[in-house]
């Protein structure tokens, strides 16, 4: 009986097979994780896809019939704002100055605060001040319509409000996480946290109820939460933009080219060894434990020397910049880094965000926090 080996033909059509098929994984592959790809934004950005956006709260209220206009400057919220709307006031980065808050104050129109610092409670919402609790969410216990429908809510980290004074009547929710008193014609409603309303936490309990309910409230939902400093534009094309279509696809090949060397070239790895491990504590509970312990001796001051230091050691590095660089030649840097893809960052809000004074309460410290992750983002991609 004589053996029936496979020829060179044969091999060579097995081989174009399997190379055909490797080129249809990696381009499937590179498809799929460009569509699923969040885009890019700050906290309670209405057009961002990452957790910390807001974009699926405002599909949900325009499919429910909301007319939701997004302000991109105090003066557009003011001018949008009317008797029949709502303005939302979601705390960022870039809501600090006085004259943005005087406008906004001026604004006709009920009002809902999200997670404001103290300075912008002081101005938009004088009526309450900072309780003494924290909360996580629960039961809304209090017989605002908006809370008692929604029911149980997982809020998050959050402060709590009380009434400033005695003559003014304040609805306490989730207990006192919402407030709600009326103000001559207007109604303010002030919650202590914006994490319930964003991508990531919506789907849990009771949060996108409540989000909806509050932000719902009026036909017409006026949305300002400043993404960039104001009189800054976005609109400025990035270096994607600039590369014509044709050399995206010269790029692709090449990076196929590169996957079928690799594989060709590859060698096979022998067998795993299995190695016992020592004892793994995760990064993520020392963090958690040292976070508790901070909070039970109130030492905001030492917790944000602490996320200042860790985003100073990251930032150096990525500006080419020494360990003992003095803080005007680090501000600067950071402000010429960014300038180079819009918006950029004002030297003074880095100044006070890396170099200002200790927060002076849990909320403000969440808010710093917020703060170094944005420029420590926009370096990053500049």
């Amino acid at each position: 009986m004589t053996a029936v080996t496979a020829g060179p033909a044969q091999r060579g059509r097995t081989w174009r097979w399997i190379a055909v098929a490797i080129v249809a994984v990696v381009l499937l592959a590179a498809v799929t994780a460009w569509l699923t790809t969040p885009r890019d934004g700050g906290r309670m950005d209405p057009t961002a896809t990452g957790p910390d956006g807001a974009q699926a709260l405002v599909t949900l209220l325009r499919e429910q019939g909301v007319q939701v206009q997004v302000a991109d400057t105090a003066a557009e919220a003011a001018a949008l704002a009317g008797p029949d709307s709502l303005l939302l006031v979601a705390q960022t980065f870039y809501l600090w100055d006085d004259e943005l808050l005087a406008t906004l104050a001026d604004a006709p129109g009920d009002l809902l605060l999200i997670a404001p610092t103290s300075r912008t409670r002081e101005a938009l919402a004088p009526g309450i001040a900072e309780g003494t609790e924290s909360t996580l969410g629960g039961e809304p216990d209090c017989a605002l319509r908006e809370a008692d429908r929604a029911g149980s809510a997982r809020l998050g980290p959050t402060v709590t409000y009380e009434a400033a004074d005695d003559d003014i009547d304040l609805t306490r929710c989730y207990e006192g996480a919402l407030v709600r008193y009326t103000d001559g014609d207007r109604t303010i409603t002030v919650i202590g946290t914006a994490d319930f309303m964003t991508n990531s936490t919506l789907l849990r309990d009771g949060n996108a109820a409540l989000a909806m309910n509050l932000a719902g409230a009026a036909p017409r939902l006026i949305w300002y939460a400043p993404q960039q400093p104001e009189g800054e534009s976005s609109g400025a094309a990035s270096i994607t933009d600039l590369i014509p279509d044709r050399v995206n696809w010269i790029v692709w090949q090449l990076c196929l080219v590169v996957a079928l060397v690799a594989l060709c070239k590859g060698r096979r790895l022998g067998p795993l060894v299995a190695e016992k491990l020592p004892v793994v504590v995760r990064a993520s509970e020392t963090v958690e434990g040292r976070g508790r312990l901070y909070r039970s001796r109130r030492a905001r001051s030492q917790a944000a020397e602490a996320l200042r230091t860790a985003a100073l050691q990251r930032l150096t590095p990525r500006l080419g910049l020494g360990p003992g660089t003095d803080p005007p030649t680090l501000v600067a840097a950071i402000a010429q880094n960014t300038a180079q893809r819009a918006p950029g960052l004002d030297p003074g809000l880095v100044q006070y965000a890396l170099f200002g004074p200790p927060p002076a309460t849990d909320d403000d410290l969440v808010h710093l926090a917020h703060a170094l992750d944005d420029i420590e983002r926009q370096v990053a991609h500049s």
